[in-house]
């Protein structure tokens, strides 16, 4: 098994006033050579967003991106016409293919912390789509909730690669195994709040840890944890 850490602190940093946000790979401004990407996660991004701010409508293509809020709520708006709220409870997916335009911005005057994440797709040029689950509703305690696949037909939301995302709500002490759903992939393990271990690795709050060429890990809570593990290809599609 190989492993790669990557602590809180080490993370990139953006302060724009109205927006804060940490990079675990590379992201504008931020760049580091050694953390460009894993596998096909391009972008790992933890935003806080004050109230009544955000990004006004911007253009996105051949890329997979999910958002995962953590606190407040997050409006929506793309040229496909869909438009809404995303909450603490809900992952949104999109699927820019040949291109989209759409906006984020805090529905309230109260901060949103949420989670923005790239994932590179097996296929480009598809046609743009949009995805909108709540997903509280089959939160599990002290187990691996799937929460994102390959398959439509599947638990959680799609996208056009053979990922699996799994959120793990741990009871301190509480260990389980994880077996890796398609040879060749890797695990982004990040900690959304907690601490948890792996092997002999402590993670802290929003540490992240990369794991491959392995079928197993064993993941431990450290303490009560909120952890989500991120499954892709290793390889980057040619």
């Amino acid at each position: 098994m190989k492993t790669v850490y990557h602590s809180a602190e080490s993370r990139g940093y953006a302060n724009h006033g109205w927006l804060k946000s940490h990079h675990s790979f590379s992201f504008a401004n931020y760049h580091n050579s050694e953390r460009n990407h894993f596998g096909v996660l391009r972008v790992l991004n933890d935003d806080y967003v004050e109230g009544g701010m955000g990004f006004g409508r911007h253009p996105h293509r051949d890329m997979e991106i999910i958002s995962i809020p953590l606190e407040g709520d997050l409006r929506h708006g793309d040229n496909m016409g869909n438009s809404g709220i995303i909450k603490r409870g809900d992952i949104q997916v999109m699927s820019a293919g040949t291109g989209i335009m759409h906006s984020e911005e805090n529905a309230t005057q109260q901060p949103v912390k949420f989670l923005q994440i790239w994932i590179i797709p097996n296929k480009t040029d598809v046609t743009p789509r949009y995805d909108q689950i709540n997903i509280e509703e089959k939160s599990v305690q002290n187990d691996f909730q799937q929460i994102l696949s390959p398959d439509a037909d599947d638990d959680g939301v799609w996208i056009h690669q053979d990922a699996w995302f799994n959120l793990a709500k741990f009871d301190k002490g509480f260990s389980k195994e994880y077996k890796i759903n398609k040879s060749g992939n890797g695990v982004y393990v990040f900690v959304i709040k907690g601490k948890a271990k792996i092997g002999d690795q402590i993670l802290d709050e929003r540490d992240g840890l990369g794991i491959w060429d392995t079928n197993t890990f064993t993941l431990e809570a450290q303490e009560n944890s909120e952890i989500l593990l991120m499954e892709v290809p290793m390889e980057l599609p040619r």
